[in-house]
């Protein structure tokens, strides 16, 4: 199972969304982490064919995904960043309502939903109104859908924005326990989403990748990057403007601040273990 993007490129306009894209996915979870306007969200409605690629080629199993059509929607989950639901319909209806569109026969359909519904937490609203629903259970309405029919491909925009910390743990692990046999990309800026259960990362930038590998390896590659030190809160917007700044905190009654970067203050000590995933972002896609 392979999904390979070569030199694929969006451009509207003048402004170039996605520039040359190219990368290979293979059955894991991919991360694909940046900023808003990274090119995040446009990558994903390509591979969905919800928007039309400017050049370039996305091919599935070594066969174009235009040419497949309907073939590869039938092995395609999507989770829409936006959250564009039938308001009057109930959680079950539209679950059900997808799963015909999908082609799933009704008694499978029901034991997926079944399941789907216990596992994203709303087997006890299932037949409320998605109209009465928070943000963060629509998200899960979102996400149960794109489950529907057992992708093998399955596509992530944002899937936790909205949960509270204890739904998103929750959320996340599910995920991790679908990869298997699976090609699954996640798409976010958020960078817990993807630090514990990732195979692979990708850093995007204006439409560019700038950095991937693992996470082990993306860690490796900020080791004597990241110092901290001590900083009067007089003197943080000046270390703002001159470094990359990510944490401030306290210690021992002391402003302390986190800095990450190819040069960094003469002050303060290295920090050689306990790095993250935040340093990694702060480094590839901070100021």
């Amino acid at each position: 199972m392979q999904l390979q993007l070569q030199n694929v490129t969006k451009k509207y306009g003048t402004h170039t969304a996605l520039d040359g894209f190219s990368f290979t996915f293979e059955p894991g979870i991919y991360g694909i982490l940046g900023a808003n306007g990274a090119g995040k969200s446009t990558l994903m409605n390509l591979l969905t064919d919800n928007l039309s690629r400017t050049s370039g080629a996305i091919l599935y199993n070594s066969t174009d995904i235009l040419e497949l059509g309907k073939r590869f929607r039938q092995v395609l989950g999507y989770m829409p960043q936006q959250q564009g639901l039938y308001e009057q319909m109930t959680a079950q209806a539209f679950l059900a309502y997808m799963a015909e569109l999908k082609g799933i026969p009704k008694k499978l359909a029901k034991e997926q939903m079944d399941t789907l519904l216990t596992v994203t937490n709303l087997s006890q609203v299932r037949h409320r109104k998605l109209c009465g629903f928070s943000g963060g259970m629509k998200q899960r309405v979102l996400l149960a859908q794109a489950l529907l029919g057992n992708p093998e491909v399955l596509i992530l925009d944002e899937p936790t924005a909205g949960l509270d910390p204890k739904e998103r743990i929750r959320i996340r692990n599910f995920i991790s326990s679908l990869s298997r046999n699976r090609i699954i990309l996640l798409a976010t800026h958020i960078v817990s989403d993807i630090e514990y259960i990732s195979d692979q990362i990708l850093m995007m930038k204006k439409g560019h990748v700038i950095g991937s590998g693992t996470p082990a390896h993306l860690l490796e590659s900020v080791s004597n990057k990241v110092k901290e030190l001590p900083c009067p809160p007089d003197c943080l917007e000046q270390m703002e403007q001159a470094y990359a700044v990510g944490n401030v905190f306290q210690r021992n009654g002391e402003t302390w601040i986190r800095v990450v970067g190819d040069h960094l203050p003469e002050k303060g000590h290295e920090v050689p273990e306990h790095l993250t995933l935040e340093d990694v972002y702060l480094y590839y896609l901070g100021a």
